[in-house]
């Protein structure tokens, strides 16, 4: 689905990524795993084509998408659930989905349909639905952000620290909802430091310190010797 190969990238004259490469397959979860400051949200941006590498490629489906910009990689079907969500908080639920669901090509009958599932997934937007965005909970806001990304039915879903700062009971649904998009086939990339979430929820994950890319090993595999992840995470 997603592959990117030897990116480099420099803030000014600051090294930040050297050499990352990792691959997400279709409709699984694929875990980018580090500490505060690693380039674990610069690899997001890389890929989103919000900051162009100075060497490396992406390819999404084998294609070449490096130099794309933004707005074109999400009509390719890469959606970006930012670290900060930027959900628009004088808008109401409704309107910010919107910004996701109008959109050429989509008739007013598909858009009911992805209203429908959106909110049969996450009750509580429904409920909110005429409620400034900018009113909900932490929770309930990275809820809207996700919910948005699904309006543009993508193939793969970046997803940002979506547990930062949030209640272990909203960690939960956050689970909850990796577990939604894995059933709908969208593959995610999920930037994190909870290390019991990245066990529970991906298929492989790649570690991070220093711009590097450590090890990468099968979920499975850390699940049973977790020594990698105690050596470069310190927990």
């Amino acid at each position: 689905m997603l592959t990117i190969e030897s990116i480099n990238q420099y803030y000014g004259g600051s090294h930040i990524l050297r050499d990352v490469s990792l691959t997400v397959p279709a409709g699984a979860c694929t875990v980018l795993l580090g500490r505060n400051g690693v380039g674990k949200s610069t690899t997001l941006k890389t890929i989103m084509g919000l900051v162009h590498p100075q060497q490396g490629k992406v390819l999404l489906e084998g294609q070449p998408v490096t130099s794309l910009p933004a707005h074109k990689l999400a009509r390719l079907g890469i959606a970006y659930v930012p670290e900060d969500r930027r959900i628009f908080r004088l808008l109401t639920v409704m309107e910010n989905l919107r910004t996701g669901l109008d959109r050429h090509g989509v008739t007013d009958a598909r858009k009911q349909e992805l209203l429908d599932k959106v909110f049969a997934y996450f009750p509580v937007l429904a409920e909110r639905r005429s409620q400034a965005g900018g009113t909900l909970s932490g929770g309930e806001q990275q809820m809207l952000a996700i919910a948005r990304a699904m309006m543009l039915e993508p193939k793969i879903i970046l997803l940002d620290e979506p547990t930062e700062g949030l209640m272990p009971r909203m960690v939960s649904q956050i689970r909850e909802i990796i577990d939604v998009l894995h059933s709908e086939r969208v593959a995610v990339l999920l930037v994190e430091q909870n290390v019991p979430l990245t066990l529970e929820t991906s298929r492989r994950i790649y570690i991070i310190e220093k711009g590097v890319v450590r090890h990468h090993a099968p979920a499975a595999e850390l699940r049973a010797d977790d020594a990698p992840i105690h050596q470069y995470m310190g927990v």
